[in-house]
């Protein structure tokens, strides 16, 4: 019998991100004269990809900035968040002991993510946790993004779980839509990055810190057992 599966998103979920994205945006700002913007400032934003954090930042600190001059320093956001990918980035509360749990309850751990795959690998393995996933699938992994299912499709085909039963724990709209075209339950943390209240998307489970996502997932294993 095929395992379960717990498909995890990264930015936002797993990781709280922010501070080095925020970072990457306040050096791209700089090099045009600009003003640093705060965490909370961008901290909606973050998750929407490097191009809509800029044009965030352009912003928030004076007159947008035109798509070209966008697609010039997004190449300098890049090289400056490889660099410095895990400097203040660090998992959640809760959430290594999360793993842990899951992992004692024989449950096979993938990550599914809009972020690039090389960018993924290189956070996880900053913070030493790549080896805790059986799976991290990027945007770039099969040249298709969530919300499309086909990403996480792959990440459960991955772990050797298709067929054992999954679910999918995020922190926006875009996670929802992903785990309701693939047919799976969805569990919602309420600490990401979203301007709405990530309830209003209606996912299965809403939780306010990793500690409450265990109990829902055990009663999905005692469900598919």
């Amino acid at each position: 019998m095929a395992p379960f599966a717990a498909i995890f998103d990264l930015d936002g979920t797993l990781i709280d991100t922010a501070p080095d994205l925020t970072r990457a945006t306040n050096h791209v700002l700089s090099s045009q004269g600009r003003r640093a913007i705060s965490v909370a400032e961008l901290r909606p934003f973050v998750g929407r990809g490097a191009r809509r954090m800029i044009e965030r930042g352009f912003a928030a600190t004076g007159t947008p900035a035109p798509p070209d001059l966008v697609d010039s320093l997004y190449d300098a956001f890049i090289a400056y968040y490889t660099e410095n990918i895990a400097v203040d980035s660090r998992p959640f509360p809760g959430t290594l002991e999360l793993l842990d749990r899951l992992e004692e309850a024989g449950v096979k751990l993938g990550i599914c993510t809009n972020k690039q795959e090389r960018l993924s690998l290189r956070l996880m393995d900053g913070l030493g946790l790549t080896q805790r996933f059986g799976a991290i699938v990027g945007a770039d992994t099969i040249g298709i993004s969530k919300p499309d299912p086909a990403p996480y499709r792959e990440a459960v085909a991955r772990l050797g779980a298709t067929g054992g039963g999954s679910v999918m724990i995020g922190d926006s709209e875009t996670d929802i839509l992903t785990a309701r075209a693939a047919g799976v339950p969805v569990i919602a943390v309420t600490f990401g990055y979203t301007d709405r209240h990530v309830a209003e998307f209606n996912p299965d489970h809403a939780v306010d810190h990793m500690d409450h996502v265990w109990p829902a997932i055990a009663g999905y294993l005692l469900s598919a057992g």
